[in-house]
């Protein structure tokens, strides 16, 4: 039975908030480019552990925010291609055609 009290979170009258997919996701997207199918996924760097960028060759400090990413088109198939994934410097993987 109702306590006749009302959420003071969101009054009655008011719209439903905008979901936010990318929050939904876990930071997980995917892209589609000249080097593939790719599976991105945003991480805080949260996990204790320095990573080198493939794409500039440098370190990823723990505790920086980074993408990790893996190929979904692997030649030797998906579980390859999650066995191949790569932690980046978030600009370096937004510019990683203009290595090649």
């Amino acid at each position: 039975m109702p306590s006749g009290r009302r959420s003071t979170r969101r009054p009655w009258a008011q719209d439903h908030p905008e979901l936010d997919v990318e929050r939904v996701r876990g930071g997980r997207s995917t892209e589609s480019a000249a080097d593939g199918e790719w599976v991105v996924q945003r991480v805080s760097g949260a996990s204790g552990k320095a990573y080198t960028c493939p794409g500039c060759r440098q370190e990823i400090a723990s505790g920086t925010a980074h993408v990790v990413a893996w190929a979904t088109d692997d030649l030797l198939g998906a579980e390859a291609g999650v066995a191949g994934r790569r932690h980046w410097h978030a600009s370096c993987w937004s510019h990683r055609a203009r290595r090649r």
